[in-house]
């Protein structure tokens, strides 16, 4: 039978408390259990709402701190952004499935790594910061044309949509929509008024 999610209470007086050494621990001993990817969940002890995703942006927040930050003011300004936008959803997804394929290619190279110089080897523990290293530049170019190419075509899109929306409106007679266009009586009222001007 496989271990239960390792269960985390939050009391009142912000101190949490891990049943499974019935012992309060600190947020620094919650990251080492993320580290060493142990399956946990912090519930409030007095109420049972779950807490993990709070326990884990304090987490970060405070790596943020740290003095090597990983986000920089402007991808957290665009973040914000997406917050309440028709694309939040499709932007958490992106985050999420590149993460995860970033992690996945780091354990296989480690795993190969391992296999063929051994756990404590030097050279398979180093390996990965020699890969980043040799191809950081070249994912941060591919990322940026990535990045670039989606702009544009977002941009396409919402051209699009507009294009389309305009369409879709001027099959309806609307008075005075857009000034192009008025109804039979008033044209006829302003056909009379000019003649009759031109009469005096």
């Amino acid at each position: 039978m496989p271990d239960q999610v390792r269960l985390i209470k939050k009391y009142p007086n912000r101190r949490l408390y891990d049943t499974r050494t019935s012992s309060y621990i600190t947020l620094a001993d919650v990251k080492d259990l993320v580290l060493a990817n142990d399956e946990f969940q912090v519930v409030d002890a007095k109420s049972g709402d779950d807490l993990t995703r709070s326990i884990l942006l304090q987490i970060i927040l405070e790596e943020e701190a740290g003095g090597a930050p990983m986000f920089t003011s402007d991808l957290l300004a665009h973040m914000i952004r997406f917050y309440g936008n028709a694309m939040q959803g499709m932007m958490g997804k992106y985050l999420e499935n590149n993460i995860k394929a970033f992690t996945d290619m780091q354990q296989k190279l480690q795993d190969q790594a391992r296999s063929i110089y051994g756990d404590n080897s030097p050279i398979s523990q180093d390996l990965w910061a020699q890969f980043l290293n040799f191809q950081g530049p070249a994912m941060q170019s591919m990322m940026g044309a990535y990045m670039e190419q989606s702009k544009k075509m977002l941009t396409q899109m919402q051209e699009q949509m507009e294009s389309q929306t305009r369409n879709l409106f001027s099959g309806f007679q609307f008075p005075n929509y857009g000034g192009a266009e008025s109804s039979p009586r008033s044209g006829a009222a302003e056909s009379e008024t000019k003649s009759g001007s031109g009469k005096k």
